[in-house]
């Protein structure tokens, strides 16, 4: 005699969950940025000598949390990530943007990422080719229905001090200094051509892969054009004020003293438009 089937608990469906994030909260606080950090996604970025290049970013996905609710829906915040694929285009962000807004009932969303960006570079003299890494950041915002966009780049450049040649007998200490630029822009600007103007306001560039012919180049040049790290915050400054697409700008220099036990800092920011 066949023996009736055992009938197994049904679970709860998942509308009878509690959503605790959905709460309300009693101290009315509003909270300025809640979200997911350091994931880990591959992008496209557009190069301008290859079309497009390859990274992996570590990205940061936020918005604004209303005074009223206890938290946020963690979750939605990598759905709206994958909902775009293994890569994310940067032509993608305003929609992400708004996708963000709309899942998570903000005003404010925000999408950063970090990643490393590369260029191939010739020595001046031999022509040897090498890889030179930067360290790129995008940071994107919607407010409402407008869309912010800022580029950053870190781009490591050679100095030498002024002062040092004028009162040597011979020599003069350099060192590597290091020129962080953001920028805000009407259109969008090459990684590259900050890279340039960065690196047309300092001593020297620098390479990855040098001979002596090119080491001994590099070297004359550098001692050639000395600038203070204040004299380097105001070349790119300058070079960002003649720039017709730049509306913002934040130019920040600092240098690795070779003769110091610190660094010497030093910083311009132009005034967004109103």
């Amino acid at each position: 005699m066949d023996q009736a089937p055992v009938k197994t608990p049904i679970a709860k469906s998942a509308t009878a969950l509690a959503d605790c994030q959905s709460q309300p909260d009693s101290r009315q606080l509003r909270i300025d940025k809640v979200g997911v950090k350091g994931l880990l996604h591959p992008i496209e970025v557009r190069d301008k000598h290859h079309e497009t290049q390859d990274t992996v970013a570590r990205i940061s996905l936020l918005v604004d949390l209303p005074k009223d609710f206890k938290g946020t829906h963690m979750s939605r915040f990598v759905e709206v990530l994958n909902a775009h694929g293994r890569l994310v285009h940067v032509e993608n962000l305003p929609t992400m943007l708004h996708e963000l807004q709309r899942k998570l009932h903000a005003q404010v969303a925000h999408i950063e990422m970090d990643f490393p960006y590369f260029m191939e570079k010739e020595a001046p003299v031999t022509k040897a080719k090498g890889l030179v890494d930067y360290q790129v950041r995008f940071d994107a915002a919607a407010h409402g229905k407008d869309v912010t966009f800022t580029v950053t780049v870190t781009i490591p450049v050679t100095t030498l001090c002024p002062c040092s040649k004028a009162i040597s007998a011979y020599g003069a200490h350099n060192q590597r200094g290091y020129v962080t630029l953001a920028i805000r822009s009407v259109k969008a600007i090459w990684i590259e051509d900050m890279i340039a103007l960065v690196e047309e306001s300092a001593s020297s560039e620098i390479y990855s892969l040098l001979k002596r012919p090119d080491e001994k180049f590099v070297t004359e040049r550098a001692y050639d054009n000395p600038v203070f790290v204040e004299d380097l915050v105001r070349n790119v400054a300058l070079r960002c004020n003649r720039h017709p697409d730049i509306t913002w700008y934040k130019v920040e220099a600092e240098n690795m003293e070779s003769i110091h036990n610190h660094s010497a800092y030093a910083c311009i920011e132009k005034p967004p438009l109103t």
